[in-house]
């Protein structure tokens, strides 16, 4: 959908022409105009400071050319008022009369309202979280899972074709940990006296699978004493704890497009391509024993090992090889991956690989999210006993519930370390922004469903009767959507989605409070059911783009 400041930015951009064509300014470069809201209301609804950055080129004062360029602007259906202000803002204020025919508008596009097209189809992967399997999903991938899932609903819903997809780490150390610690869980079920490898994972749920497996197969995966397990340990284990990691996923919201295993890569000789492709490029060179790949040549401050001196691939060679099918095998445009903190040393050396592969660094966006403490009555919560070293995503889950666990994780800047108050996240009160949030949509829920014993149809209400200042504001606030989107899908910010949702929240909770719904005024009840039900829709909208339910009653 169109966007109203794209609209007032054109009619500046025109207002400047237009005052150059009169004489009035010089016949200089027009900056590029862009309009922001301002931060008070007496400021107007739009403004633009095109005049003070147009001030040294055309050698007028900048409150001047503030005042020819508004007097250039054309108002009418949508622009009630153009203002010059010191020291050089143009001011903008939108006609009431246009801003209640909005409500009919949000209500004719419905839950399409906020889409836009700025994506136009180009193809975006969005990975996120990929945990190894060797444990369950722990409270800090949680926050990686929130952002992924909201930025890729987003970037959905601003044209682009998004995948997301989960990397399986069914190769390398850690999944071979894991099996040697899963292999000695099942040897002990059968009386042998076994310790699990040092390194190993500790948690109760390596037992459950080894219970499992034992159930399955009985005791076919011995070998005898002293002998390393049988490789369908590995393979069993990890299908099993990827069975565990999808529920988990699944109690929060979240559902992958491709799940893409790491092993396929040597498998179907897409590994042995990227090698080719990195040497015949010249990024590839071999000394002290091992193959490095010379990324301080793009730019990273050292080069980095591709194959050890034993001849096994490191983890960077074969992120470099998945990203080579992401780029080059299957040919999206963009790729976003979502990281924990751990991985941020790893950043500027897979700039320097996309490079080396001959694909646009800039095609590659990677976000990292800080860590997560969780507390309770402002104590730290300690380690979960059943996974052992680590508090469970699904634990928290299930004390908090899913939306409340997805609003707080995507509540901060993803750069900053976040403090996950579990009794806040369980209160029901305005204090808990989340139930603040949900408790207006089932407020909204809750008139429409009272109106429909006095209108049962109010679809011929007149919106040009909304004229009070709150029913304005209000429809302000719902018209900010889909601008939000587009600052997020710049951006990829998700954080604003729930400020934005507290926002919109206070503005119905204002309005509701200042202006009657259902009075004894026929026409004016009509007029405000389709602000409410325009505003269902909006809020709807925005608590869906966050992977939360909108509650019809609380």
């Amino acid at each position: 959908m169109a966007l109203i400041k794209d609209e007032i930015e054109g009619l500046i951009s025109a207002a400047a022409e237009a005052a150059q064509a009169a004489g009035d300014l010089p016949q200089v470069a027009i900056p590029d105009v862009l309009v922001e809201r301002p931060q008070r209301p007496e400021h107007g609804d739009y403004a633009s400071s095109v005049p003070l950055r147009l001030a040294r080129t055309a050698s007028m004062p900048p409150l001047e050319i503030a005042k020819l360029i508004a007097g250039h602007v054309e108002t009418g259906s949508t622009i009630e008022s153009v203002t010059a202000v010191p020291p050089g803002f143009i001011n903008i204020r939108l006609s009431p009369a246009w801003l209640a025919a909005q409500v009919d508008v949000i209500r004719e596009v419905g839950a399409k309202f906020g889409n836009l097209d700025i994506g136009a189809g180009k193809k975006v992967q969005v990975e996120f979280v990929s945990a190894n399997p060797v444990g369950p999903i722990h409270v800090g991938n949680g926050r990686g899972l929130a952002l992924g899932d909201t930025i890729a609903r987003v970037l959905d819903a601003a044209g682009f074709e998004v995948q997301r997809e989960y990397l399986v780490n069914d190769a390398g150390t850690q999944t071979e940990t894991f099996a040697k610690t899963l292999y000695a869980r099942y040897q002990q079920l059968f009386g042998r006296d076994v310790e699990i490898p040092e390194g190993g994972y500790p948690g109760e749920y390596m037992i459950d699978i080894a219970t499992e497996i034992k159930s399955e197969v009985g005791d076919s995966l011995l070998n005898p004493e002293g002998e390393d397990g049988p490789p369908e340990i590995h393979d069993l284990g990890v299908e099993k704890m990827m069975t565990i990691i999808k529920d988990d996923l699944a109690a929060i919201g979240v559902k992958y497009d491709n799940w893409f295993s790491e092993r396929s890569l040597h498998a179907d000789g897409t590994y042995e391509a990227t090698m080719k492709l990195l040497r015949e490029r010249g990024f590839v060179v071999e000394r002290e024993g091992a193959v490095w790949f010379t990324s301080s040549a793009l730019g990273d401050e050292k080069d980095n090992v591709l194959v050890r001196s034993t001849g096994q691939p490191t983890y960077f060679a074969s992120d470099i090889a998945y990203h080579y099918d992401k780029f080059i095998v299957r040919g999206f445009d963009r790729v976003i991956d979502i990281w924990g903190a751990d991985h941020q040393g790893h950043v500027p050396r897979m700039k320097a690989a996309v490079n080396a592969l001959g694909v646009d660094p800039e095609r590659l966006t990677i976000t990292i999210y800080q860590l997560v403490s969780l507390k309770r009555g402002g104590e730290v919560v300690k380690l979960s006993k059943r996974a052992g070293q680590i508090v469970t995503l699904r634990e928290l889950v299930d004390e908090v519930g899913p939306d409340a666990a997805r609003y707080n994780f995507v509540a901060r800047a993803a750069d900053s370390h976040m403090d996950f108050d579990i009794d806040l996240a369980k209160k029901q009160s305005a204090e808990n922004p989340v139930y603040y949030v949900q408790y207006a949509h089932a407020r909204i829920a809750g008139i429409l469903s009272q109106a429909g014993e006095r209108f049962a149809d109010y679809s011929g209400g007149d919106v040009a009767l909304l004229t009070h200042e709150a029913e304005l504001a209000l429809i302000k606030k719902m018209l900010r959507l889909p601008e939000l989107l587009e600052q997020v899908v710049d951006s990829l910010e998700p954080h604003q989605l729930p400020y934005y949702a507290t926002e919109l929240a206070t503005s119905f909770h204002d309005f509701y409070e200042r202006c009657r719904v259902l009075s004894d005024d026929e026409a004016l009840s009509k007029a405000r059911l389709k602000l409410v039900s325009a505003a269902k829709i909006v809020l709807t909208r925005v608590l869906d783009l966050m992977g939360m339910t909108a509650p019809e009653r609380m």
